[in-house]
């Protein structure tokens, strides 16, 4: 039973000063069509008979698939010291840690992600406490627009769909417009596109969006777009995946302004919806505009060093549309979990992972275009790529019944394009191993013959 101070005396005076009749009365402005009417539960069961139910429920997760699957989450070898420091039960709350004298471990692990998240992206500011990579990306969208005072902003074709969703939703207030740049035929941004959008001049833009790698896994011309964008006066912002930046150059080398992105390839487990983690780093230009947590070093009356909250008040969550950020509960266990992810592998460590798993990928292209799906672009890659497959959802159910996830058909993001509708995303890391790669291309020429493809 959920506890509740309040008397049925309490609530029928409360109700009384409302003029209501009842409760539901107060809901009576929601459409009863969306409104909750309680969960189709099956009535209480004794512990031993319902943790049967639960372990029958949990049996029919498929565990045991050889998994392509990237499309924004990424498996990767986890190092048993993320778990076992993570458990501890003093990280374990939620809460946004207010009271420095109280918080210390808390804001120093923040600190701590911080710098080395400013270190991976290559610019000064990073904030703690996004959500996932679609909130931070549509947060960054945010400060494009309040820092240049405009109201348009610029969105690759190839950004993460949910992502793209994600910052329309954001938006969609009718104040500002959000426009999608067409893709060129290798599979990045067409710049030439982006240069005509740009050049509007009655209609000036506020950022422009590009991910690295993006959606499709092909690698952007991020300088190009960043001088692009620059030129027209306009914020870049970058939507990174954090692994990548062992390998690629990162966001500050080519002037983006605002780097944001999903932190779930740092330690973070594979979570159907999560918790994972929204990263999210400015230049200190836009050091006043970035929402989240900032938790910054200073010392205390004794000369100790000593960690705060800083340049924000606690009522900045709760000024309504004077606040830059809707953020009140705190992402810091993950932030923590990436935090000892990425001091335990290293610099050196996270390469490997990089490199290992681009080359797991090549095996996985050479193997795959052998059995008659070669690649749809022509742009380089990193660890994800299309694959062309006539009967792409016909051939992903039959493969994932002989134990093999087969990626992502890309039917699901791009219904209306002739290109990708029969296409496959697939995507190798560095926990792919090469049997697997071997029985993917085997089944999948054996499939393709069997359905027509």
């Amino acid at each position: 039973m959920p506890y509740g101070p309040h008397t049925p005396a309490d609530r029928g005076r409360m109700l009384a000063a409302l003029g209501l009749p009842s409760a539901d009365a107060l809901f009576d402005d929601i459409p009863a069509a969306v409104r909750a009417h309680g969960l189709d539960l099956p009535g209480p069961e004794p512990e031993l008979e319902l943790a049967e139910r639960l372990r029958g429920l949990a049996a029919r997760n498929r565990v045991n698939l050889a998994s392509f699957l990237g499309a924004g989450v990424y498996r990767h070898y986890v190092p048993a010291a993320v778990d076992q420091i993570v458990a501890r039960g003093e990280f374990a709350t939620a809460y946004t840690p207010y009271q420095p004298e109280i918080s210390q471990g808390t804001l120093q692990t923040i600190y701590e992600y911080q710098s080395l998240l400013a270190e991976l992206t290559a610019l000064d500011v990073v904030s703690a406490s996004h959500y996932d990579g679609a909130t931070a990306t549509a947060e960054a969208a945010l400060m494009a627009l309040r820092a240049t005072g405009r109201a348009r902003v610029l969105v690759s074709a190839a950004l993460h769909p949910q992502y793209a969703a994600t910052l329309r939703t954001y938006l969609d207030d009718g104040r500002f417009a959000v426009e999608t740049v067409p893709l060129a035929p290798d599979g990045a941004t067409d710049l030439a596109a982006l240069e005509q959008a740009l050049g509007a001049a009655d209609r000036p833009v506020a950022g422009v969006l590009l991910a690295q790698p993006n959606a499709l896994g092909i690698l952007e011309p991020m300088a190009e777009g960043s001088r692009l964008a620059h030129a027209a006066g306009a914020l870049f912002v970058a939507v990174v995946e954090p692994v990548s930046l062992a390998v690629l150059a990162p966001p500050g080398a080519y002037g983006a302004d605002i780097a944001a992105g999903e932190g779930q390839p740092l330690g973070l487990p594979l979570a159907y919806g999560g918790p994972y983690l929204g990263i999210l780093a400015a230049t200190s230009a836009l050091t006043r505009q970035v929402p989240g947590r900032l938790a910054g070093r200073t010392t205390d009356v004794d000369g100790r060093r000593a960690f705060v909250m800083t340049l924000r008040a606690r009522e900045q969550d709760i000024r309504r549309e004077r606040a830059a950020s809707n953020i009140c509960s705190n992402q810091a266990l993950c932030a923590l979990a990436a935090t000892v992810y990425l001091a335990t592998m290293g610099p050196h460590g996270l390469r490997d992972v990089a490199a290992l798993g681009a080359a797991r990928a090549r095996e996985l292209e050479r193997a795959l275009a052998a059995a008659g799906a070669p690649r749809v672009h022509a742009g380089p890659y990193l660890n994800e790529f299309a694959v062309r497959v006539p009967n792409a959802r016909r051939v992903h159910a039959a493969l994932l019944d002989r134990g093999i996830l087969a990626g992502l058909p890309l039917a699901d993001w791009f219904p209306d394009d002739p290109v990708l509708r029969d296409a496959l995303l697939v995507c190798a890391t560095e926990v792919t191993r090469a049997e697997e790669i071997a029985a993917f291309a085997a089944a999948l020429a054996e499939v393709m013959a069997g359905v027509g493809a």
